[in-house]
């Protein structure tokens, strides 16, 4: 499988770090990643808080391009807080500097915060998503932009520069909601899914995916991203209080920025899932929730994580994996430490298993 580094850029969970010190750190754990192997560069998009803050990951990767080899990844632009003419040209400038590197995730929000910062409602979200998202994609196979939608009314215009590498194989969607998969399965994107809450549960999304994706395009849907949380130890001493500290930390942050148990998931068009984990949160609490995301996420000795893995892979089939080490106020040593000790002793059998599938295939 592709293994991916996934760049958060959080300072939830420390008592004093500056916003320089955060973006320095990820950036130093980016480059070794590369130095390392990782397939891929991941960055998330978020704004104004704690929680995360890289407000452009396009630009971010332009930074990125000319210093590593590793392919170069957004999870996700979210699209309703931008132009779709101006995220097709940042793309294909930056697929055109990093010579066809660019994995181009999207996604639609989920913090009302943000939305409102940016002077949007929640409630467009899902046609502002669609639209955007389907006008991006025909611009970047045609080289052409243009639609008559309600919310992007765009004359056609060519793209310069020109798109010189084809996008196909590199659409990737956040679908963490039921619209979210037809929507991805509709673009003909990857799905990206995030390790929150124990596979199982995930399990009937994705099979979902890979129906719609066939009915809709006639082929078999490639394997879905899984976006993860990794503390790796070189010994168990210890190793479940570490990762539960700063996963637990990590959950804190996310049901305050997202306001999971807030009421306003239930009034806006979209995001009736939501307002369901919602219902769950209420019945099993933040610890209960930790535990959730505990199971679904990887910790402990590379023989432990290479058995979830193993595990998951089982239950999911095949699929491509972008991994964060430093988050909820993990402390830079010990991402690092974490990393490399992943990388050599995790990373090399996820890869095989990727030569091993293309074999198969072959035969």
């Amino acid at each position: 499988m592709d293994v991916g580094l996934q760049m958060v850029f959080t300072s939830y969970g420390w008592d004093d770090i500056g916003d320089g010190q955060v973006w320095d750190e990820e950036i130093k754990l980016a480059r070794l990643a590369d130095e390392l192997g990782f397939d891929v560069l991941w960055s998330v998009e978020h704004h104004f808080n704690d929680y995360s803050f890289c407000p452009d990951n396009l630009q971010l990767m332009s930074y990125l391009a000319p210093i590593t080899r590793a392919d170069l990844g957004t999870a996700a632009v979210i699209l309703p807080w931008q132009d779709p003419l101006r995220v097709a040209e940042k793309v294909a400038v930056l697929d055109h500097l990093s010579g066809g590197r660019v994995r181009l995730g999207v996604g639609r929000g989920l913090a009302r915060r943000e939305f409102a910062a940016f002077r949007t409602v929640m409630d467009e979200s899902r046609e502002r998503f669609d639209e955007a998202a389907a006008m991006i994609v025909a611009g970047l196979r045609t080289g052409f932009m243009e639609g008559n939608g309600k919310y992007y009314p765009q004359p056609r215009v060519e793209l310069r520069p020109r798109p010189r590498h084809a996008i196909d194989g590199r659409i990737y969607a956040v679908a963490s909601s039921d619209d979210s998969v037809v929507s991805a399965a509709r673009l003909g994107a990857r799905m990206v899914m995030f390790a929150d809450r124990p596979w199982p549960l995930r399990l009937p999304a994705i099979e979902r995916h890979r129906q719609l994706f066939l009915e809709q395009h006639g082929v078999v849907a490639p394997p879905p991203l899984t976006a993860d949380f990794c503390v790796c130890t070189p010994g168990m001493d210890g190793a479940e209080d570490l990762a539960r500290k700063h996963m637990g930390l990590f959950v804190h942050s996310n049901y305050e920025h997202y306001e999971l148990l807030g009421e306003h998931f239930a009034q806006v068009r979209g995001y009736d899932s939501y307002a369901k984990k919602v219902e769950v949160a209420r019945q099993v609490g933040i610890p209960g929730m930790i535990e959730g995301f505990m199971q679904a996420a990887v910790w402990g000795t590379p023989e432990r994580i290479l058995r979830q893995f193993e595990a998951r892979r089982a239950m999911l089939g095949e699929f491509e994996l972008c991994t964060s080490f430093r988050f909820g106020g993990t402390p830079y040593d010990v991402a690092e430490r974490s990393l490399r000790l992943f990388a050599t002793e995790v990373m090399p059998v996820l890869q095989s298993w990727k030569k091993g599938a293309e074999s198969k295939a072959a035969e």
